[in-house]
């Protein structure tokens, strides 16, 4: 059965965006570019690995779920940001962009979105944002990766948007820590110990 990897970046304080929808005091580069490239390879939109440069097929996944907000933040100039990989946009509301056609736009339950590629053949399945949708998907998620960031945002969009609380226990995979301050931290769900 394939799994659902939230793979995001995130700030030490918990949030996967500021209040309007910026990430740009993330750190894109530095020492710790490389190793997690390698690691998840296949992860920035195609355009953008192509420029730089970089391998992105035969990655970790081979499908990438987003929200709106999240799809929506390369929009106007990307409307087929992840075009090396099947691109699932969840919304309500929303029309399907120009340039868009090789995306599927659903207002269906992505619970049941979810559970249907679980079961289907293929490589995983990366959960790349946004806090909503997580919250919506919190217990379809197996593996959890965070970028962890250096640096402290104070408001925004959080890793699961408004969860109620509900404690639950991860295993650790890996913790990375790198020169640059960025932590790649890797957990499973326990129920696949």
């Amino acid at each position: 059965m394939r799994e659902l990897t939230y793979y995001v970046a995130v700030s030490a304080d918990g949030f996967i965006a500021g209040p309007a929808g910026e990430f740009d005091r993330f750190l894109f580069e530095g020492d710790h570019a490389d190793g997690i490239w390698q690691r998840y390879q296949g992860t920035a939109p195609t355009e953008l690995a192509e420029t730089a440069g970089l391998p992105f097929r035969d990655g970790p996944f081979d499908t990438v779920l987003m929200g709106w907000n999240t799809y929506a933040v390369g929009l106007p100039s990307l409307p087929n940001p992840y075009r090396h990989l099947r691109q699932i946009v969840f919304t309500r509301g929303h029309e399907a962009p120009e340039g868009s056609a090789d995306i599927e736009f659903t207002d269906r339950d992505p619970v049941d979105v979810v559970r249907e590629l679980k079961a289907e053949d293929g490589a995983g399945i990366w959960l790349c944002g946004g806090g909503t949708l997580a919250a919506v998907l919190a217990d379809e998620i197996d593996r959890l990766t965070l970028k962890l960031n250096p640096v402290l945002f104070g408001n925004g969009v959080r890793l699961f948007g408004d969860r109620p609380y509900s404690p639950e226990a991860l295993r650790p995979l890996a913790i990375t820590p790198y020169e640059s301050g960025v932590v790649l931290a890797e957990y499973a769900r326990r129920r696949h110990a």
